[in-house]
C-alpha cells in the first residue's frame, strides 16, 4: 500500500461504517485522483458503496464537455455517476453563487449518515488561511477548512487536507490519469488565483515549507477555536433559561448574566449563539452590540445583523428574523370562531372552548385601547401590557379579539385571554424565524 493510500484510509477511518461514500467529482485533478484512489482501494478493502456526483453549472462553454468526461472516467472505474445540472443566480459574486448552487445540489444527493468526499488538499488549506488572514478574519476563519462538517442529513469530509498538490499530481502522472482544467483558475484577477499563481511561488522560494506551515497554523487555530467554543458553551449555559415568553419560540438569552462577562467573552458567547442563524459581523459592526447592550431600559434599541436583528426586552436578548421583521396583517373578520384563523405573516389564532358569538374581528394595537376587567373596571391596554412585561416588539402583533367596539380578549395573556369563567380562551401561535437567518 502506498503512503498516499495509507494516508487516505487513515483520514477515512472514522467513516468506514457509513452507508455510502459519494465523491464530489468536478473532473479536475484533485477529485479525479480521489476517485481513482478509492476505486483501487475498494478492490482490497471493505469500503462503503462508492458513487460520484458531478454538478454542472453551465457557466462556460468548455464546461459542457465535463459531464461526458466525468461519465467516461466513472465508466472506466465502474463507479456510478449522478450528474446534477444547476442554475446559478447572477449577483455581486458569481463564484459565491456557484458554490451555493453546488452545495445545494450535494445536499439533495446526501442521504442519512452518508458521506460526501471532496478533494481539497493541503495547498488549498494554505491558500484559505492566507486569503482569510488578508481579509482580517478571526480565529474561526483562520481555522481554515475543517476535515469534516455536517451536510444535510450526512457529512462532508475532506480526506486529502494533509496531502500536498504535488503528491496528487505525481500520482495522476504515474497512473496516466486525465483531468480537466478550469480556465477561470488562470484568472489572477480573482483573489485566490492571485495567491496561487503570484504569491505562493514567491513564498515557496524563500520558505519551501510555507504550504505545510500555513496548514499547520490552521490546525492550531482550529484547536483554539474548539477551546473558545467550549468556553462559549459554558458561558451560554449561564444565560440560557426559561422566561415568561418562551411561547414566542424565538431564540433568546438572558441579558444580565451576559453583560456580567468581560467584553471579549460577551463577543465570544454571542458569536457561538448567533452562528446557526447569521453570518458573523465584522469587527467594526460589533459597535452595534455595544450600543444595544448599553442602551437605557426604555430605549427601542436594536442591532441589525445579516437578515435579522437583535432586540432587548423582558430582560433578554431576542433574535428576530423572517416574518417578525414585517408588518402584521390588517384586521380580519372571524366568521367561524370554531375554526382557526390564519393570519398571513403572523401565525394563526384559535379560540379554545366555547367561544363568544359572532360577528368577531381580530385587530392589532393602535393605541388608546381600553378593556373591561371584572372587579377593576376599564383599564388602558397599554398599562395592562406593561404590568405583564410584554416585550415591545410583540405588542403591535399580539392579536386582539373584538366584537364591535368591545375588546373581548388579548391572546396568550392569562387573565386577559378570555372571560373570568374561562369558558373560552384566545390562543395565538406566533410566526417563526424560519424565513430569516441561516
Amino acid at each position: 500500500m502506498t503512503s498516499l493510500e495509507s494516508s487516505l484510509l487513515d483520514s477515512l477511518a472514522s467513516w468506514r461504517s457509513a452507508p455510502a461514500w459519494r465523491i464530489a467529482l468536478s473532473g479536475g485533478l484533485d477529485s479525479t485522483v480521489l476517485l481513482h484512489l478509492l476505486a483501487r482501494l475498494r478492490e482490497r478493502e471493505a469500503l462503503p458503496p462508492l458513487s460520484a456526483v458531478h454538478v454542472h453549472h453551465g457557466l462556460q462553454a468548455i464546461a459542457d464537455t465535463w459531464p461526458a468526461h466525468c461519465q467516461s472516467l466513472c465508466d472506466e472505474l465502474a463507479v456510478p455517476l449522478r450528474i446534477e445540472r444547476v442554475q446559478v443566480d447572477g449577483g455581486a459574486s458569481l463564484e459565491r453563487a456557484a458554490r451555493e448552487a453546488r452545495y445545494a445540489a450535494f445536499e439533495r444527493q446526501i442521504g442519512a449518515g452518508e458521506i460526501l468526499l471532496t478533494g481539497q488538499h493541503r495547498d488549498d488549506q494554505a491558500e484559505t488561511l492566507l486569503f482569510r488572514l488578508l481579509r482580517g478574519a478571526g480565529v474561526r476563519g483562520l481555522a481554515g477548512m475543517p476535515l469534516s462538517r455536517r451536510l444535510a442529513a450526512g457529512w462532508l469530509v475532506r480526506p486529502l487536507l494533509q496531502v500536498p498538490r504535488a503528491q496528487l499530481e505525481a500520482y495522476a502522472r504515474q497512473h496516466d490519469l486525465r483531468w480537466v482544467e478550469d480556465p477561470s483558475n488562470a484568472d489572477t484577477g480573482l483573489a485566490r488565483n492571485f495567491l496561487r499563481h503570484e504569491v505562493f511561488p514567491v513564498l515557496a522560494r524563500h520558505w519551501p515549507q510555507a504550504g505545510a506551515s500555513l496548514a499547520r497554523t490552521a490546525e492550531h487555530m482550529r484547536e483554539a477555536e474548539q477551546l473558545l467554543a467550549e468556553l462559549a458553551e459554558q458561558d451560554l449555559a449561564t444565560v440560557r433559561g426559561s422566561g415568561a415568553f418562551d411561547w414566542l419560540n424565538l431564540p433568546s438569552v438572558q441579558l444580565q448574566p451576559l453583560i456580567a462577562l468581560s467584553e471579549v467573552r460577551q463577543r465570544n458567547a454571542l458569536r457561538h449563539w448567533l452562528a446557526p442563524y447569521s453570518r458573523m459581523p465584522d469587527s467594526e459592526h460589533w459597535a452595534g452590540w455595544v450600543d444595544l447592550r448599553d442602551a437605557t431600559v426604555d430605549a427601542a434599541a436594536l442591532w441589525r445583523l445579516d437578515g435579522g436583528e437583535l432586540r432587548r426586552a423582558d430582560g433578554r436578548l431576542w433574535l428576530l428574523s423572517g416574518e417578525w421583521l414585517q408588518q402584521p396583517p390588517p384586521p380580519a373578520a372571524w366568521t367561524d370562531p370554531a375554526q382557526p384563523l390564519c393570519l398571513p405573516g403572523n401565525g394563526r389564532a384559535q379560540i379554545e372552548g366555547v367561544g363568544p358569538a359572532a360577528p368577531l374581528q381580530l385587530r392589532y394595537r393602535q393605541g388608546g385601547e381600553v378593556m373591561a376587567l371584572a372587579g377593576r373596571g376599564h383599564r388602558d391596554l397599554k398599562r395592562l401590557l406593561n404590568e405583564r412585561g410584554v416585550p415591545a416588539f410583540v405588542r403591535g402583533r399580539l392579536p386582539l379579539l373584538y366584537r364591535g367596539d368591545e375588546l373581548l380578549a388579548v391572546a396568550n395573556l392569562p387573565g386577559l385571554d378570555g372571560p373570568p369563567s374561562a369558558e373560552w380562551q384566545l390562543h395565538w401561535l406566533p410566526p417563526t424565524n424560519a424565513q430569516g437567518l441561516s
